[in-house]
């Protein structure tokens, strides 16, 4: 169905102000009219978006794909994802993918491909993830990880990451939506 031929579903903002600020988000508290005229107060989470790196690697072992283990302090466990992070300003996608992915695991992509681009929580987030598939990579080293970052890279079969997404330590939801994409793109 094209958007337009939903328009009595769109509601309007009357206002906007910003109630709350941290280094890495900021709330909006939103006044808006629903479709019938009715206003109520809502909130909105804004941050800039995201990158995440699907990043394969064509081993003697087979397909595998790098992966970064970090803690998170929202879920209060250590979780097992593919690499990424935030755009900085100005930044392109496939800029800031090639980015963290080199800052995280130390492997430079030849090839960068965007494989889509997701609302992480519409009802509540202002931002977008942008995922990429990374491919033809080199070891460049060493880690370039920020000061608050501690990361492990492991080289994971790609079969295991498909088994075990949804279960510990692939709990991430994002990663999920990656895995989602990369095998639309590998079938």
């Amino acid at each position: 169905m094209e958007y337009m031929e939903h328009t009595q579903l769109i509601w309007t903002e009357e206002s906007s102000r910003e109630v709350f600020t941290t280094r890495i988000f900021s709330i909006r508290e939103l006044l808006c009219r629903s479709p019938s005229g009715k206003t109520g107060l809502y909130t909105a989470l804004d941050a800039p978006d995201w990158a995440v790196v699907i990043p394969v690697l064509e081993t003697e072992r087979g397909r595998e794909m790098v992966m970064v283990r970090q803690w998170r302090h929202g879920s209060r466990e250590l979780s097992l994802e593919f690499p990424g992070g935030v755009f900085e300003r100005g930044e392109a996608g496939e800029t800031a993918a090639a980015r963290e992915l080199r800052e995280e695991t130390a492997y430079a992509a030849g090839h960068i491909l965007k494989l889509g681009e997701m609302s992480p929580n519409p009802a509540i987030m202002s931002n977008h993830v942008h995922f990429f598939l990374a491919t033809d990579l080199q070891h460049t080293g060493e880690q370039h990880l920020d000061e608050d970052e501690y990361v492990d890279v492991e080289l994971i079969p790609a079969e295991e990451v498909i088994r075990s997404m949804g279960k510990p330590p692939y709990t991430h939801a994002l990663m999920a939506a990656a895995l989602m994409l990369y095998l639309q793109t590998a079938s």
